[in-house]
């Protein structure tokens, strides 16, 4: 069983891969280290250091030591990699070490070893560090060939079992953690927003489902002209009623709206502005236009004096609510909507990748000529290009920068399609996304009645969900950021912008 063949036969990398990886090692390390009657645990405290402990060592390995499993050693190591991870190490758990244990899935190379020359002597001065590679592997895999076959075979059922039975940690505190990193990587200048459509709910804009009600009301009246009376309030109730008994898609609705709307002598640019002009009539006035998320999104983009930190915003909102803030605070924006749309490069790029309908069209050109997303026509034709603008803008985004993911849901099928795209060229997560987290007393009650009586086994579920939740998005290359209640999103926003300017 050759390790490099198994784990990276095509020459790519990818999170999926290497927790595949890590699930393996972790495994064997566990089996061939308790059959010596040794002591072997998992350091799941931290997301930040070491993998497993074995206070006892094992082989010819002194103990106590710790051990660090990496995908590809030569893309991660770092001038401080070996001395950072001792010292979180230590300073997170107190416990002391003799020996640490680097085991990575492809052979170490020289030229890797030569630029850590110094890190790593400054470490064998106090530890015994010990480097495994894929020689080192096969041979623990030899003495367990059985045991190796059978973990080999159901991989991703041992990794879900390890999630689910690794203990419950403070997500808030891990929170903590991974806003750190966050802050450390927007730092470095190579960053992207992704935006979606809780960024414009935060302004008081409707939500997809009442943006199409609205639409599919106008379209309904037009056809009941000559039928029984019956005003709007009728009308939504019999989509709100149709919407809870028909499984039809969104996507399928407006499918419907945009043919109905579209036929005979009405122009596509004529529906368009009705869209339009549901989108803004539909606002909540008593929402600020720039509402505290925005204007967080918008500090985030201010160049600071070592030049800016964003390099460029993708939102799937049709809106331009974003570019108002960002020109209220002075930034040199530009709303890329069209595929030969162009920009300098002190603007930063704002791409409506699903199309744009500004209030005030006047103040834009070839507005008509936007590549516009509402039914399963367009988003089928975007699906069916790889080469559609919209999509090498998200994928070179992806490939390039650190992206945050901001309103979004994740569950687009074409962002699901091109994160998994962009994820086989990384060996760990570089991106990031907001997501919700259930309390649970919303989960237990419904309108103040409890329907759910085991509290306790539906906590424990819902923590499940929660790990599970982060296995699978990281799969993708992304880190989630759990939040409770939408002001949070705009503090933590904050917080990672908020440094000299």
């Amino acid at each position: 069983m050759d390790i490099e063949d198994l784990f990276m036969n095509d020459g790519m990398l990818g999170p999926k891969r290497f927790y595949e990886f890590e699930t393996f090692i972790l495994k064997m390390l566990k089996h061939h280290i308790e059959d010596q009657n040794k002591s072997f645990e998992l350091t799941t405290e931290s997301i930040n250091f070491g993998d497993a402990y074995s206070e006892t060592g094992f082989d010819k390995i002194q103990g106590p030591v710790l051990i660090e499993i990496k995908y590809d050693l030569n893309r991660t190591m770092r001038l401080n990699f070996f001395r950072d991870q001792l010292i979180k190490f230590s300073n997170k758990t107190g416990k002391q070490i003799t020996s640490f244990l680097v085991i990575s899935a492809a052979t170490v190379t020289p030229l890797s070893l030569k630029k850590a020359e110094k890190s790593i002597n400054e470490i064998r001065d106090k530890f015994n560090l010990i480097i495994w590679g894929p020689n080192e592997i096969k041979q623990i895999i030899n003495k367990h060939k059985r045991f190796a076959n059978e973990v080999m075979n159901n991989l991703f059922q041992l990794r879900m079992e390890a999630v689910i039975q690794t203990k419950s940690s403070d997500w808030r505190e891990e929170r903590k953690v991974i806003i750190s990193e966050l802050k450390e990587r927007y730092q470095r200048g190579q960053f992207s927003l992704f935006v979606g459509a809780g960024v414009s709910s935060s302004a008081g804009l409707p939500d997809w489902n009442t943006l199409l009600n609205s639409m599919f009301v106008n379209y309904t009246t037009k056809l009941l002209d000559s039928g029984p009376k019956v005003d709007d309030n009728d009308i939504t109730q019999i989509v709100k009623r149709l919407s809870t008994i028909d499984s039809q898609t969104a996507l399928m609705t407006a499918r419907y709206i945009r043919r109905g709307l579209s036929e005979g002598n009405v122009k596509n640019y004529d529906f368009n502005k009705e869209v339009t002009k549901q989108l803004y009539k539909l606002r909540d006035k008593s929402k600020p236009f720039a509402s505290e998320l925005i204007k967080a999104i918008s500090l985030m983009c201010t160049p600071r004096r070592t030049g800016a930190k964003i390099k460029s915003i993708v939102t799937y909102n049709f809106d331009d609510l974003l570019e108002r803030q960002l020109n209220k605070t002075y930034n040199l924006n530009k709303s890329i909507y069209c595929e030969n749309d162009s920009f300098d490069p002190d603007q930063l790029p704002v791409y409506h990748v699903h199309g744009f309908l500004p209030e005030e069209t006047q103040d834009y050109l070839n507005i008509d000529k936007s590549t516009f997303v509402f039914s399963e026509e367009g988003y089928h034709k975007i699906y069916s290009e790889p080469y559609h603008w919209s999509n090498l803008v998200q994928l070179n985004s992806l490939r390039e920068n650190n992206c945050l993911m901001i309103g979004l849901s994740m569950t687009d099928p074409n962002l699901r399609r091109l994160l998994d795209i962009a994820a086989r060229n990384v060996a760990e997560p570089k991106h990031y996304a907001f997501m919700k987290r259930i309390t649970l007393k919303s989960f237990i009650q419904d309108d103040k009645e409890t329907v759910i009586t085991n509290s306790d086994g539906a906590e424990s579920f819902l923590n499940n969900h929660f790990k599970l939740n982060e296995e699978l998005m990281k799969e993708l290359g992304v880190i989630i950021i759990w939040y409770e209640s939408y002001d949070e999103i705009p503090l933590i926003l904050n917080q990672v912008s908020n440094f000299e300017v």
